[in-house]
């Protein structure tokens, strides 16, 4: 994946777009065929009632869940780490984020409410694919098969997403002086080389030493922490457009109370994850500021041109 995204984003945009169609005709697919084995009695109890000592059923249940498959939804922030090669992205880019959430949450919506009212939800405890395997419980094999061979293939479209959106991070830290400046410099392709291959062989490594619940957990914890320092940033930035910062065609509705409930309601699914993941998510935020003092701080190109 790295190599192919080295070629350059107009070249990989077309393979995306490509196996993002196919996902979603897919996706489509299983809810139109799914939805012709719906059992209603299936949805009784629609919430099942908790159990003490347990983080089953209820609310509480709802919160741990949520914890739980909140990497599910990651991904919508990544368009956002493009904006230097998107086409007008004062309007491009609120309406990629926006519509990309509304779409993904209703797709999801749509998914889980067919599947769980084609089976019991008790039925898909500790199973590995159960929308393939609902759909052969049904009888629709040839659906199941295809579905399968789809979710294959959209991990590389997920994979490819994700190296083009943390690639460019990097270089934007590499450009400001907040990491080496060898990581802020683009190839004759315009692509970050420098910080795509830091990128691709951190993935590689980690990827072949750490377990998939515990990389995906620590995503989780990580993206959180960010949602909740990009939610209360509004409160510092809000106040400088028009001034050192140009204002902008697109401004967070129904400010100042919004950030606070966005960065409440993160700060409510963090606490969700488990102990171990905030504990490393702990750790790694301290790295994180241990390289920001030692190195960032005294780079960044932008302290500089606010310390004149």
């Amino acid at each position: 994946m790295g190599i192919l995204t080295s070629r350059g984003v107009h070249q990989v945009s077309r393979i995306e777009n490509i196996i993002v169609a196919i996902k979603l005709l897919v996706i489509i697919m299983f809810i139109v065929v799914g939805a012709t084995a719906i059992q209603a009695n299936n949805y009784v109890p629609f919430i099942p009632a908790h159990r003490p000592g347990t983080s089953f059923g209820g609310w509480q249940g709802i919160l741990a869940g949520t914890a739980q498959i909140f990497i599910a939804y990651v991904g919508f922030d990544a368009i956002a780490a493009n904006t230097a090669e998107t086409k007008n992205p004062q309007k491009t880019m609120p309406r990629g984020l926006i519509g990309t959430l509304v779409l993904g949450t209703g797709f999801f919506i749509a998914v889980s409410l067919v599947l769980v009212g084609m089976f019991k939800y008790s039925r898909y405890a500790n199973n590995a694919e159960p929308a393939a395997w609902a759909l052969r419980q049904s009888g629709h094999y040839l659906t199941a098969n295809l579905l399968s061979v789809v979710a294959i293939i959209g991990i590389f479209s997920a994979l490819i997403a994700i190296l083009l959106a943390s690639s460019r991070l990097i270089y934007a830290f590499g450009r400001d002086g907040l990491l080496p400046s060898r990581l802020g410099i683009v190839n004759g392709r315009h692509v970050p080389s420098h910080a795509l291959w830091l990128i691709t062989l951190l993935a590689m490594v980690l990827g072949s030493v750490f377990p998939f619940t515990f990389l995906a957990t620590l995503v989780s914890a990580g993206t959180l922490v960010a949602f909740i320092f990009v939610s209360l940033g509004i409160y510092a930035l809000r106040p400088r457009e028009g001034k050192d910062l140009p204002d902008a065609q697109f401004k967070m509705p129904w400010y100042p109370v919004l950030p606070t409930v966005s960065a409440l309601f993160s700060a409510v699914i963090f606490w969700g994850l488990n102990k171990d993941a905030k504990i490393l998510m702990v750790g790694w935020f301290v790295i994180g500021l241990l390289i920001y003092f030692v190195y960032g701080i005294r780079h960044s190109i932008i302290n500089q041109e606010h310390g004149k």
